[in-house]
């Protein structure tokens, strides 16, 4: 026996109604944890930064050896962060002079601070610069003062419970100026910085780098990033 138009119908007003309830449930549930449980961005800071080779001598190529002290803090009391393909590299006024160094996985704890410190180049890792590039370089190893750039790239995870978000791409950039001379090797006194940092930008991965605000930076030892995080779904 075959159910007559009406009762079709009342039967799939019922069902989508059903639907739409769910949905409007489950949006609320969404919202409201994300209100709850919304994660604040991490913070990136240089303490500390080595050198321990700086071959400049023989154009256009150019051979490192730097360490990088940074300090990572996640300020979310109830989100912690897994770091995932996470890469770092040194440049000088915006070309590569060392090579991307891949680093270890990292699962950052809830309102915790966790230290890094990357090993980038070596004597082996000739990297092309442009003349200008060494010879700026030159320069200012000559002056005693070196303006320099540490990227992150990579991904992370926010963790809430249990519910872990899915991947979100990390762009950070740090500049740092460090008080270098010709000839130089060992721990590096870091200078205040003249230029303005910029604040936190998200937007999708697949967009092309822009948009951002300046704040300054006053601490000669320890310089926050220019950081921005960006959506990688």
């Amino acid at each position: 026996m075959t159910k007559d138009p009406t009762q079709r119908r009342d039967l799939g007003r019922a069902m989508c109604g059903c639907i739409f309830i769910f949905l409007v449930l489950a949006g609320i549930t969404v919202l409201t944890v994300w209100l709850v449980y919304r994660p604040q961005n991490p913070t990136f800071t240089v303490v500390g930064v080595g050198v321990f080779n700086l071959n400049n001598t023989s154009p256009p190529f150019l051979s490192t050896t730097m360490q990088f002290s940074i300090v990572t803090r996640n300020p979310n009391k109830r989100v912690s962060i897994f770091y995932d393909h996470l890469s770092a590299f040194v440049t000088y006024h915006n070309q590569m002079i060392t090579p991307p160094v891949t680093l270890p996985p990292l699962y950052q704890e809830k309102h915790s601070t966790v230290q890094l410190a990357p090993i980038l180049g070596g004597r082996d890792a000739v990297v092309p610069v442009s003349p200008e590039v060494s010879y700026g370089l030159g320069m200012d190893e000559a002056n005693g003062v070196v303006g320099l750039r540490l990227v992150l790239l990579g991904k992370l995870r926010w963790k809430a419970g249990a519910i872990t978000t899915g991947h979100y791409g990390v762009y950070v950039k740090c500049d740092v100026l460090l008080r270098l001379g010709k000839g130089f090797v060992g721990q590096v006194p870091l200078v205040t910085s003249p230029q303005h940092l910029r604040t936190i930008d998200w937007r999708d991965e697949e967009e092309s780098d822009g948009g951002s605000g300046d704040s300054d930076s006053h601490n000669p030892t320890k310089q926050k990033t220019k950081m921005i995080l960006m959506f990688a779904k």
